[in-house]
């Protein structure tokens, strides 16, 4: 298998990654975003931004992907985007993260529905119909299966795409955003990790 085709399965494999983190399922799984302080073996110790410290098993077969930085200028129409957003007292989305989905991924989690990044937070997986110049950055206009709407990307935003990544990744002192069940108290069971590498943090 050449490294291009092995680089491709491993970004296919990150952005069903995603899909797993952006479709709720009837048991919704819990959304883990914090910093590694301990390994012992396959379980991880994560201080959470809530503030706590729970403990996350991950086993050998779990997928792990990190992310690297992309520029708002990338984004343009035809791209396939999903993107956490916040909504003002206008009923207007800005943008508080963005991923690129490679177009192999087209249409992973598409839809319109809540997030858990912050109050009035939202996540949109759709195309981009038009990018906008604006006051604010740039207005993408998106469109889904069953709906559409306009977004503003505001120019400090992170943007970015998934990239592989290892298990050795998971050290002391990176950022995580882990998908897990719970197993029992203070501890889950990962499902998918997208972990910190080259200095850039995780932003959904």
């Amino acid at each position: 298998m050449t490294f291009r085709i092995k680089l491709g399965a491993a970004l296919m494999a990150a952005a069903f990654a995603n899909a797993a983190f952006a479709q709720a399922p009837a048991t919704t799984p819990t959304r883990i975003r914090g910093e590694i302080v301990s390994q012992n073996g396959d379980t991880l110790k994560i201080h959470r931004r809530s503030g706590d410290t729970v403990s996350v098993d991950v086993k050998p077969d779990v997928r792990v992907s990190a992310v690297k930085t992309m520029q708002l200028s990338d984004i343009k129409p035809g791209t396939f985007i999903g993107t956490a957003a916040t909504t003002g007292a206008d009923g207007k989305l800005t943008a508080t993260e963005v991923v690129v989905f490679p177009e192999s991924a087209r249409g992973t989690g598409e839809g319109h529905y809540a997030w858990d990044l912050g109050p009035k937070s939202s996540m949109t997986n759709a195309n981009v119909d038009s990018v906008v110049q604006s006051t604010n950055g740039r207005d993408l206009k998106l469109s889904y299966k069953g709906g559409s709407n306009v977004v503003t990307v505001p120019p400090n935003v992170p943007i970015v795409t998934f990239t592989p990544a290892e298990h050795s990744d998971l050290t002391t002192g990176k950022k995580v955003f882990i998908v897990a069940t719970p197993a029992s108290q203070g501890s889950y069971v990962a499902q998918r990790v997208v972990v910190e590498k080259d200095g850039v943090v995780p932003p959904m």
